[in-house]
């Protein structure tokens, strides 16, 4: 009889954990973002040449950080996506990047002014465009190289985190490439 008692107690006390609920767990975004690390891309003019690149710089933020790449264009056609390795353009070997992570960026754009027929943007050093020691995500951003009006960049992360890409009109007529990764997810 013991025993029937105890085996109906557990029974009972089973059968009201079924009756609740259970509360699924919220996830509550870093710092508000909910990007996502999936491949973005975009357009900005649909024109084969959206204007030369000029430069390239990088600032961190509380939540995030960020690339900016600057077009003397009003936009450009690019597409950002995470890979196991970002190729060099002009050699067809991948980039040796630091970090555990990588974003291959790809823009329709070139390093020449085609009118004037002369170099728009030239890296001092094609293995650190901007200096990122010590940053919270972002370990090397090199060059990829440009050919035929494509330009590369890769990016060394920490890890495969959030990201999100977008374009900003100015200075005067050109155009920014902005990409803000985030410091976790």
């Amino acid at each position: 009889m013991r025993i029937k008692r105890m085996v109906a107690a557990a029974v009972a006390v089973l059968a009201m954990g079924c009756l609740v609920t259970p509360t699924a767990a919220t996830a509550t975004a870093y710092c508000g973002i909910h990007w996502g690390s999936t491949d973005k891309a975009g357009t900005g003019l649909p024109l084969p040449y959206a204007g030369p690149l000029v430069n390239v710089r990088a600032g961190h933020h509380d939540c995030f950080d960020r690339l900016v790449i600057d077009s003397a264009g009003p936009g450009a056609v690019h597409r950002v996506r995470y890979v196991p390795a970002v190729p060099d353009q002009a050699k067809g070997d991948t980039l040796a990047l630091r970090g555990e992570a990588y974003l291959d960026v790809v823009i329709r754009t070139s390093v020449y002014d085609l009118a004037a027929g002369a170099a728009t943007y030239t890296p001092a050093d094609p293995n650190e465009l901007v200096t990122v020691p010590g940053w919270r995500t972002l370990r090397q951003v090199a060059w990829g190289g440009s050919f035929e009006g494509y330009t590369t960049i890769g990016v060394g992360v920490r890890a495969r985190l959030p990201f999100r890409v977008f374009t900003l009109p100015g200075p005067g007529t050109g155009s920014r490439l902005v990409i803000d990764i985030a410091h976790q997810w």
